[in-house]
This record gives structure tokens, C-alpha cells and sequence, in this order.
């Protein structure tokens, strides 16, 4: 069977049997199997299957259109979420600034100076454009907060196998939104993240807006064909993509059953402080952002200024051979290569004081541990801080340690009053 594109009279090959998910191209238009995509079920850093199980597989495959040339992060996510919708499905992909030809497609993302949800019209680029995610949010959306914006539900329930109407459902869309897709909205719009004129101190080209950016045909490259070019916006659909659901995949398994916790802890904080600025994880978990979110939501009269918690247990487990270093110690290589030696450390049997950060990216702490205990270790703490079982204070302040939780919590509220 073949596709005929009628504006390009260009024949458009069936796929052929390998795991391929392009097959030839030309300058406006490619077509992404749903049979190839799905043969990869598993994400991977250069293979991400774009569907979700849930998915439908009867429906014939629609047409989604993005502008060709050089591609951003925001179009290649867009084009990557809204094929894990059910209207959209396995839609064919058409890249083309061609008016005519976007005019016939079944949804339209980042070109075409239109944004018309009834008409799935989503680019963000015209004149007047100020369309926002809402619930709190004020950053303007690019071309993939928009179809996350309209279609981020439905993709989060699949993913979860959950009612569209479960709250986790809205919760995850919240989250996801703030820690990944925003960053993502305000880099396409030139948002800067600081209120400030002043030059950043240092380069920082490892956002993923970067990594997609640098998936574009370099210039020396000799070859600058439409077919070069698809086969690296594929490349920038499944890295977009896969960093996406691996984000929606962390919040869900870990993110979201830590929020419980912290809420619990946070709830009765007031039991170790009256003043409610020292909580103790009854369980270790994920606990910072949660932390900020669930004060505001609260509406915490007194931030809590350090959290406690036990430290995590670690079992190691490596050859003997590694741990001497060399087969001179006299015993035969072959006992040295399968003599593991394991051991689990004593930290399971200490606790930890954390300064809580100002904000959830900050280096700078609300309180920082008192000057004159940072850098001391065990004695030498123990005697300068009067609390017997100290292990460490970092030299930031940011952390410390002692041996017993009466020892963490009388650091705690020794710390406040200094």
C-alpha cells in the first residue's frame, strides 16, 4: 500500500519490518507506525514507545501537522503527548509550513498562528497570545503546555489506569506540570527564572530544552536532507517523551505516597516543638517539595526551620579481589574473585538534623545549624554543642547527625535558640 501526499506528489513507503520508527520522508511529512512504536514497549534513552497500553487500537490514525526546518523541545513533546491521546492516536505527523496544507490536518502544534482548542489549533507564537495553565501558574504556555494543558489528564489516568475523575489524577497533573512541563513552557517563551539583569555565573546547557536544541543537523554536516532532518526530530520526540513519562512514572510510584507522609508529620510537628518549626519523619521519604506545598496549602503560621529523620541503612557487597586491590596478598585469584565481602554500615542507627532550604532549589537554608558546631565531628561536637551522641555538622550547615533521636531533637531545639 502506499501514501500520497498530494501537494508534494511525493509516494510515502509502507514501514518496513524492523523496529524503525520512521520510514522514508520528505520535506513536509512522516508517518510513525503504530505497530513499529509499540513493538518497543519498554522506554529507553533513544527508543521510547509512544503509546500507552490503554490506548485504542481500532481507530484509524488522524494527521497532526508542526512546522519543519529547526525543531524545540516544545513541538517535539507536544507531538510526542498527543499521540498517547485517544483522538489522536498513531496520528501521522506532517511537518510543513505550508498554510494550505495545515488547513487539512486534524491538529496543528507550534505554527499556523492559531490557538483554537475546538479546532485542536495549538501554537502560541501570534500576536495577543497570553494563554496560561491556571491553578496558580502565570507562565505562558508554548505549544506543548497547551496540549498538556488540554490533554495532560487523560495521558496521566492512562498511565495510572485510573478514572479521569480520580484525584490523584488532578494531583499528578498539577505536579508534573511544576516540575516538568513549566520549565519547558517559560525556556520556549524566553522566561527567565530570576527577577534580575545580572549575567548568570555559570553556563548551564543540560536542561532538556538544551539536549533537544543540540538534536538539530549541525551545520558542518553535509547531508541536510528533509529525510536527515525527520530522523532527528524522531530522536527529539523520544527523548522529550521518555523523560516525560519517566517524570509522570517517578511522581506516581514515588512522589505521590510520600505526600501522605509528610502530610502526617506535618500535622503533628507540634508534638517535638510547640512552636511547630521541628518535624520528624516517621519514615524516610521524598520530603522537600512536599514540604514547601503542603505549608502553603496549610497556611503554616511558623515554617518549620529543620527536619529529622533516621538515616538509610546501606548493605555493600563487592568481590575481595576489588577490596585488596591485587592477587599479591597470597591468596589464589580464584578465591579473591569469588569471595565476596559484604557488610551493612551503623548508620541505621543514627539520625539526621536537616536545615529546611528557603525554597525547594535554594542552597540557602532558613536556619542553618549554628556557626560554631560546623565542620566538628563526634567528641569534638559533643562537647562544643553540650549534646551527647554527636556524629558531624556539615561545614554549610545544612545537615548534621547524632547517634540517638534524643540526640537529634535536643540539636534541634538547641539550634533554634542560637
Amino acid at each position: 500500500m502506499l501514501f500520497l501526499h498530494s501537494l508534494t506528489k511525493t509516494f510515502i513507503t509502507p514501514l518496513p519490518t524492523s523496529r524503525k520508527l520512521f520510514p522514508l520522508f520528505t520535506i513536509t511529512t512522516f508517518h510513525l507506525s503504530p505497530m513499529a512504536a509499540a513493538a518497543s514497549s519498554s522506554p529507553s534513552p533513544t527508543r521510547v514507545s509512544p503509546f500507552s497500553t490503554a490506548s485504542p487500537t481500532h481507530v484509524p490514525p488522524k494527521r497532526v501537522g508542526t512546522h519543519n526546518g529547526s525543531f524545540h523541545c516544545d513541538e517535539a513533546l507536544g507531538c510526542f503527548m498527543i499521540r498517547l491521546t485517544d483522538k489522536f492516536f498513531g496520528a501521522h505527523i506532517t511537518r510543513t509550513r505550508d498554510s494550505e496544507v495545515l488547513e487539512g490536518l486534524d491538529a496543528v502544534l507550534d505554527v499556523g498562528g492559531v490557538y483554537d482548542p475546538s479546532r485542536d489549533r495549538y501554537d502560541h507564537h501570534q500576536k495577543g497570545f497570553g494563554e496560561v495553565f491556571g491553578n496558580g501558574f502565570t507562565t505562558k504556555l508554548s505549544s506543548a503546555g497547551l496540549v498538556y494543558k488540554h490533554f495532560g489528564m487523560e495521558i496521566i489516568a492512562k498511565e495510572l489506569k485510573l478514572d479521569l475523575g480520580h484525584p490523584d489524577v488532578f494531583m499528578l497533573f498539577i505536579s508534573v506540570y511544576r516540575n516538568f512541563m513549566e520549565a519547558i513552557d517559560a525556556i520556549d517563551n524566553g522566561i527567565s527564572r530570576y527577577d534580575t539583569d545580572k549575567p548568570p555565573r555559570y553556563v548551564n546547557n543540560t536542561s532538556l530544552s538544551s539536549r533537544v536544541g543540540r538534536l538539530n543537523l549541525d551545520w558542518t554536516d553535509p547531508d541536510q536532507s528533509a529525510e536527515k532532518e525527520n530522523e532527528a526530530f524522531e530522536k527529539a520526540m523520544n527523548l522529550a517523551g521518555g523523560e516525560f513519562l519517566d517524570n509522570v512514572r517517578s511522581l506516581a510510584r514515588s512522589w505521590l505516597p510520600a505526600r501522605s507522609i509528610v502530610m502526617e508529620c506535618l500535622s503533628a510537628r507540634k508534638n517535638i516543638d510547640p512552636n511547630g518549626e521541628i518535624m520528624v519523619l516517621n519514615r524516610f521519604c521524598p520530603w522537600k517539595l512536599h514540604l514547601f506545598e503542603l505549608e502553603e496549602e496549610m497556611k503554616s503560621d511558623s515554617p518549620v526551620k529543620y527536619v529529622l529523620y533516621q538515616a538509610l541503612s546501606v548493605q555493600c557487597g563487592f568481590p575481595l579481589f576489588r577490596f585488596l586491590g591485587s592477587v599479591e596478598s597470597g591468596f589464589s585469584e580464584d578465591f579473591l574473585s569469588t569471595t565476596i565481602i559484604e557488610w551493612q554500615d551503623d548508620r541505621s542507627k543514627q539520625w539526621r538534623v536537616q536545615a529546611v532550604a528557603v525554597s525547594p532549589d535554594s542552597f540557602e537554608s532558613r536556619k542553618p545549624l549554628p556557626e560554631q558546631w560546623r565542620g566538628l565531628r563526634d567528641d569534638d561536637l559533643s562537647q562544643v554543642s553540650g549534646i551527647p551522641g554527636g556524629v558531624f555538622v556539615h561545614m554549610s550547615g545544612f545537615i548534621g547527625g547524632n547517634v540517638t533521636y534524643e540526640g537529634a531533637v535536643a540539636m534541634a531545639k538547641a539550634a533554634l535558640k542560637l
